[in-house]
């Protein structure tokens, strides 16, 4: 079945973040300023170069004290070494308080966005690898958004950055086989409490550019009133050979400890290209290039590896620039960028293809299409002969 007869699509997207925003910047400075009080001069000239360099100008965090002078900032380091550390269960309890309804906002306008009414929802997919608590997120969910109490859970936890892909993979194949399913994905990830006040330069390096977001999306079978969806078809998840200590995520007493290695761009240029072949199986390469900006690394890797123009990689690298990378939740941060552009240019029908990349090194990726009208999507992606009116409604 071609992508434009799918029976799946996303039919509305909402995005979150928290209300205090941490400028790059300003961010730097105190911390180059705490660790070199704290004797650690090196690390503080590599860590303002990584800020400077990593493609973020802002981000957002659930946590105030992120924003205090490096002098009482708990997740800094100190010059005496004994500021009290924030545990990973006081990390936890902030998590619990402040995911909860950064992820019914976000939800609730994907709802909004996609004209659909909550107890229409079959399935709960919740994703996040940021905290954990129970009863759960998709519990707590179901009464911040009136749901129903049969509502079909999944939660998906502790999977990383390629999570939030996975959910809008596994709703496409909830909608095409169960007739009536309508899937909520919802992604919440506080990515910024588990800076660590270390000089470690892979503990600096997750500081420079995580930042705190939540994203939604609605998943079901296209209808005559939806308009500006996102098609969905085949679909491929792979681990990367060779990569499995590339991208570690355990919990440690003060948080979650992170290591990224820098080889990971190189190891996705290597490998990721001929598993898009394989997942395009000689469709011509398309228009749309949804990329989770894991870094800017890897969006350079895969703009030079498939020629792409900025245009084509332009909605990652604003994410990026804007909120930095927050896990699961910004590849629907992507997708909602560039449905606002597309939106804005009155454009037609384009083929396209998503990809978000996670520990192991999994690399999950779908085709998708956007349509902006039925009248779009029956025409097999040609506008040819389709009023304007109705083309571009």
């Amino acid at each position: 079945m071609s992508i434009e007869q799918s029976d799946a699509a996303i039919l509305g997207l909402g995005t979150a973040v928290p209300p205090y925003r941490m400028d790059q910047e300003d961010t730097s400075r105190r911390l180059t300023e705490a660790l070199t009080s704290a004797g650690h001069s090196d690390s503080s000239r590599w860590a303002k170069r990584i800020f400077r360099q990593c493609g973020v100008e802002s981000r957002y965090t659930c946590e105030p004290n992120l924003l205090e002078p490096a002098s009482s900032c708990r997740y800094f380091p100190s010059a005496d070494g004994q500021a009290e550390v924030p545990s990973t269960s006081g990390r936890m309890a902030v998590y619990k308080r402040s995911s909860v309804p950064l992820a019914a906002e976000a939800a609730l306008k994907a709802l909004a966005d996609s004209g659909t009414h909550p107890e229409d929802i079959t399935h709960l997919i919740t994703v996040s690898c940021t905290g954990q608590f129970l009863p759960g997120l998709d519990a707590a969910l179901i009464g911040e958004l009136g749901l129903r109490p049969t509502v079909a859970r999944i939660p998906l936890t502790f999977l990383g950055c390629a999570a939030g892909l996975k959910a809008v993979c596994l709703s496409k194949g909830l909608v095409e086989n169960q007739s009536g399913a309508k899937a909520l994905v919802v992604c919440v990830e506080l990515c910024t409490l588990h800076i660590q006040p270390s000089s470690d330069r892979e503990a600096l390096y997750g500081a420079s550019f995580f930042g705190d977001g939540a994203s939604a999306c609605v998943v079901g079978r296209p209808e005559v009133h939806h308009r500006d969806v996102f098609l969905l078809g085949d679909e491929r998840s792979v681990l990367l050979p060779g990569s499995s200590g590339e991208m570690i995520w355990e919990v440690g007493n003060h948080g979650f400890d992170l290591y990224l290695s820098p080889s990971i761009p190189r190891l996705i240029g290597e490998h990721v290209p001929a598993e898009v072949d394989r997942l395009l199986d000689g469709v011509p390469k398309p228009e749309l290039w949804a990329i989770h900006p894991g870094g800017r690394g890897i969006v350079d890797t895969l703009q030079e590896t498939f020629a792409l123009s900025d245009g084509q990689t332009s909605a990652s690298r604003t994410v990026l620039r804007n909120y930095g990378n927050m896990s699961s939740a910004t590849i629907l941060f992507v997708l909602s960028e560039m449905k606002r552009t597309l939106r804005e240019e009155k454009a037609g029908y384009k083929a396209g293809v998503a990809l978000a990349f996670g520990p192991g090194v999994t690399a999950e990726m779908i085709r998708i299409a956007y349509s902006p009208t039925p009248q779009a999507r029956k025409a097999g992606g040609s506008l040819e002969g389709v009023p304007e009116a109705d083309a571009y409604a």
